[in-house]
């Protein structure tokens, strides 16, 4: 498979876009300061391929490799900045399926398959 087109570390065979909307939680003085350390932060993280913030919105687009980064990882850093996924239905929703399939790619990357012509390796 060609990665060309990615940042190292992110396969296109793990790569994902993820959005969700976000609510700022200090009041609205310091937003845009703070959307841009915290775009700076995930843009650097690895694993990341692009990050953006639309702030009339208030939404976040991240693609990433999911076997190296996750909603998780994603959740740790926006506190710090003063924004939190914004509690909708919709967004929820989104947060849940976003977590299993993130975990589901995670643990498939990990996984090493075994040829069907050989014992398991547990059984004597």
């Amino acid at each position: 498979m060609e990665n060309s087109n990615h940042r190292v570390g992110v396969s296109e065979m793990n790569f994902v876009t993820r959005h969700l909307k976000l609510n700022y939680t200090k009041g609205s003085a310091d937003e845009q300061q703070s959307a841009e350390m915290m775009l700076k932060e995930i843009d650097q993280t690895f694993g990341v391929d692009s990050v953006s913030f639309a702030d009339k919105e208030n939404n976040l687009t991240v693609a990433y490799d999911a076997s190296h980064f996750d909603i998780e990882h994603l959740e740790v850093v926006l506190p710090k900045y003063g924004f939190e996924v914004a509690h909708q239905w919709w967004n929820n929703l989104k947060e849940s399926y976003y977590k299993f399939t993130d975990q589901n790619i995670k643990d498939n990357a990990e996984h090493q398959p075994s040829c069907c012509h050989k014992p398991p390796t547990g059984r004597k």
